[in-house]
């Protein structure tokens, strides 16, 4: 990281001159051709100190240019200041041109919201640079439906791994029926490129890069110097306390995706499974057709919200085994065993691979131990563990193991307390529910009476 930021100090000074010191450049041209280094090295720099350091000089120039391919397989355009799509004022200014885009009554809304991202790439194209991109990241832009369409289709470009998580004005629905159309059974050989889609999750935190300070005394010299300094280390913690924690999926517990899943998202993983990945995965529970143990599990509809079944559904819980047996009916997603396109993409986006074996791969060195029994999983919906799972404790309950009550039977149930719960504390009120119910409006019975003094702020996911 630290020849990273060298580099793009060089790019910074060089690139509005005229000539350069070949003496002086030839130490960092002599260490970026060794191939090991320059690979590992330019994923971290932005595309602008990548085009300014190739300016300074021929030398440089035809290295990253001409002799040295790979030099742009990763484009990361979420850190490009004119990538950014700010409005000020009203949008109507007939004439107007605005970030290469004219902006009168002809333009499409597309061409709108996609019109700072669209200028930056038809630049790339001209340089002849876009169709080396195979990972292309588009986090927190203002990216179209139509935008992503073009990249799925076009028959220039080689984007295998695409990340748009967090993105401005993307219709959700036009995105499923384009990912669809070019998964189709009728598709055309070697198609669809794309081969990971990153688009449920939360965009990766943004790496501080050192730059030179600004200010013309020594005194804002020094105070900008020990800001960078603290910066870094407060970067290096919270990557330490990342990797701590372990990968998503197979080493976090509970909640794993916290944004809404618009419909029909489970119907496109299903189509698309074969083919692209994404940053999510289907529930494997037993209401589910695509479970293992469908239809082999008694599931009792009054564990669900009433009007909620569908045959598919998006896994946004990560669950380890079952607090009675220690497993689950439909077993476990299990990294190196399961089918590979029941495994999901893992964040954050390679930097230094573009395949789908890099992205779905765990960290061998993460969690609380090691080897291949410890990335696994049971991924599961919201409503495959409505009453089975503890927002506090993190247990739950499979079907084979624990049977949810039905509504009519809580009730009867809850009459047949209420006469006995005159002057009784809440822990004593705990004791008095029915031996058969482990999981009451979201926490097990022995968290329940203690979950807002042990996890406060938690609000329950399950209205009564």
């Amino acid at each position: 990281m630290a020849s990273g930021v060298a580099i793009q100090q060089h790019a910074r000074h060089f690139s509005g001159s005229q000539s350069a010191d070949e003496f002086t450049l030839n130490p960092l041209l002599n260490l970026l051709t060794n191939t090991l280094v320059l690979h590992q090295t330019i994923p971290y720099l932005p595309i602008s100190s990548l085009l300014n350091l190739a300016a300074t000089s021929p030398s440089f120039h035809d290295l990253l240019l001409r002799r040295t391919p790979g030099v742009f397989r990763h484009l990361d355009l979420t850190r490009v200041k004119t990538a950014q799509f700010e409005i000020d004022g009203g949008i109507d200014h007939g004439g107007e041109v605005w970030r290469n885009v004219q902006v009168d009554e002809n333009l499409t809304e597309d061409d709108f919201y996609s019109g700072p991202l669209r200028g930056i790439i038809q630049s790339i194209r001209r340089r002849d640079i876009l169709h080396h991109v195979q990972t292309l990241v588009l986090d927190g832009l203002s990216v179209t439906a139509e935008f992503c369409n073009d990249i799925l289709v076009d028959p220039t470009l080689r984007v295998r791994i695409l990340s748009i998580r967090d993105v401005k004005n993307l219709n959700e629905r036009k995105l499923m029926q384009s990912l669809r159309y070019v998964c189709r059974s009728t598709r055309p050989d070697d198609t669809p490129r794309l081969k990971g889609l990153y688009v449920f999750g939360a965009r990766d935190a943004p790496d501080l890069t050192a730059s030179s300070p600004t200010g013309q005394n020594g005194t804002a010299r020094a105070s900008s110097n020990i800001s960078i300094g603290w910066n870094h280390k407060s970067q290096h913690a919270l990557k330490e306390s990342f990797r701590a924690e372990g990968d998503d999926w197979y080493h976090r517990r509970g909640r794993i995706i916290g944004r809404h899943i618009t419909d029909g998202w489970a119907e496109t993983l299903l189509d698309c499974r074969e083919m692209i990945r994404f940053d999510a995965v289907l529930c494997t529970g037993p209401r589910h057709q695509n479970s293992p143990a469908f239809g082999k599990v008694p599931v009792m509809s009054g564990g669900t919200a009433p009007g909620v079944d569908s045959p598919w559904g998006v896994a946004t819980f990560a669950l380890g085994g079952c607090a009675s047996c220690g497993s689950s009916p439909e077993g476990f997603t299990e990294y190196g065993d399961s089918p590979a396109e029941q495994l999901p993409l893992l964040a954050p986006v390679p930097l230094h691979s573009s395949t789908i074996k890099a992205a779905t791969c765990p960290n061998p060195n993460s969690g609380s131990g090691t080897g291949k029994e410890t990335h696994k999983f049971i991924p599961r919906c919201l409503e495959c563990i409505r009453e089975r799972y503890c927002f506090s404790c993190d247990q739950w309950w499979c079907e084979s193991c624990y049977q949810v009550p039905s509504r009519q039977e809580l009730s009867a149930q809850h009459v047949h307390i209420v006469d006995q719960t005159d002057g009784l504390l809440d822990h004593e009120l705990a004791a008095l529910e029915p031996p058969n119910v482990k999981v009451r409006k979201g926490y097990c019975l022995n968290c329940h009476p203690q979950s807002t003094e042990r996890r406060p702020g938690i609000r329950n996911p399950f209205p009564p």
